[in-house]
């Protein structure tokens, strides 16, 4: 599941609602120290703790992001002041002569993002970012970029260093600034807004409620295209939803998009389009009963929906949601 790092009110939200930051972490699971830096923003979650976590304080996601306009100047100084802490650090270890130079390389031997991601056995995103200078890379990683670019480490380390020399990384290293800076804005405001080489690929969005809250999507009536995100690339048959209804409460805007990957195994935490027929679904919660059995729940009414082995087949996970 794709992480997430990003500026953030949680520790606002618990402190309003009277959690401590132990019974937060115990009910995510993780330590406290990973508690107290997720909240500052330096340490990732996955979409399924900060779905949990928007339960937990009974707020929606939305409430979650620091945004420019309505978050307090503070915390939004506070974390551009982070960012560029990052960003000089990342200069003095080279981190972005490597992703230049690597991109350099990987572009002249003609090779894609998605080709080299998968023969360093890393995640699209992931290599996305060591190529743009905004992630350390471990030797184990070096040496399988290196075995992905088909060069022995020790020449691909030369290379680099070799186009650095020559000067010929700069105009890659000034467009990753850029890139980065737009990428570092929109996080403000969307977490799933990723910018990417691949820009014109794009999803169909369907779905309209009916009378009972259910979500109609007509496959042959596009409402409208989002662009994919990057991480998304590979994924064949993924489509999305608007939030056209309010059966799964206040968890998420009623602006939001949500991104279906019905490939995806559907596990308690996530969130879920049921279809109970071929061209209506029910937008539910997945939980886990004490016998490790998976059940949806909605609401306004409330709703249990309990499933049998067939069942799981008719459900599409929503693998990133777009606010």
């Amino acid at each position: 599941m794709e992480e997430i790092i990003f500026p953030n009110q949680i520790r606002m939200h618990r402190k309003l609602s009277g959690m401590p930051m132990q019974e937060l972490a115990d009910r995510l699971g993780v330590s406290l120290s990973a508690v107290s830096k997720i909240e500052k923003g330096y340490r990732r979650l996955n979409q399924e703790q900060l779905i949990q976590v928007a339960e937990l304080l009974d707020c929606t996601l939305q409430d979650l992001y620091v945004n420019e306009h309505n978050s307090q100047q503070d915390v939004v100084q506070a974390w551009k002041r982070e960012q560029e802490r990052r960003s000089k650090i990342n200069l003095n270890a080279g981190l972005k002569m490597l992703g230049a130079g690597l991109r350099h390389i990987r572009t002249d031997k003609g090779l894609t993002l998605i080709e080299v991601s998968e023969n360093a056995d890393m995640t699209l995103s992931v290599y996305h970012r060591i190529e743009m200078g905004q992630r350390e890379v471990s030797d184990k990683e070096y040496r399988n970029i290196a075995k992905a670019l088909s060069i022995p480490l020790d020449k691909l380390k030369a290379e680099i260093q070799k186009l650095n020399d020559e000067g010929k990384l700069v105009d890659i290293i000034e467009h990753n600034d850029t890139r980065y800076k737009l990428l570092n804005n929109a996080r403000y405001s969307n977490i799933a807004g990723a910018m990417s080489e691949f820009d014109s690929i794009m999803i169909p969005v369907y779905g309209n409620s009916n009378s009972e809250g259910n979500i109609v999507l007509d496959k042959t009536n596009t409402l409208k295209e989002i662009q994919c995100p990057l991480a998304l690339h590979t994924k064949k048959n993924i489509y999305a939803v608007n939030l056209c209804t309010r059966r799964l409460g206040s968890l998420l805007s009623n602006r939001s998009v949500l991104i279906i990957d019905p490939s995806e195994i559907v596990s308690a935490g996530d969130i879920a389009v049921y279809y109970i027929a071929d061209d209506e679904a029910k937008l539910l919660s997945i939980r886990e009963d004490e016998n490790g059995q998976l059940y949806g729940l909605r609401w306004n009414p409330e709703e249990r929906i309990n499933f049998t082995n067939s069942d799981l087949t008719k459900l599409h996970k929503v693998v990133i949601i777009n606010l």
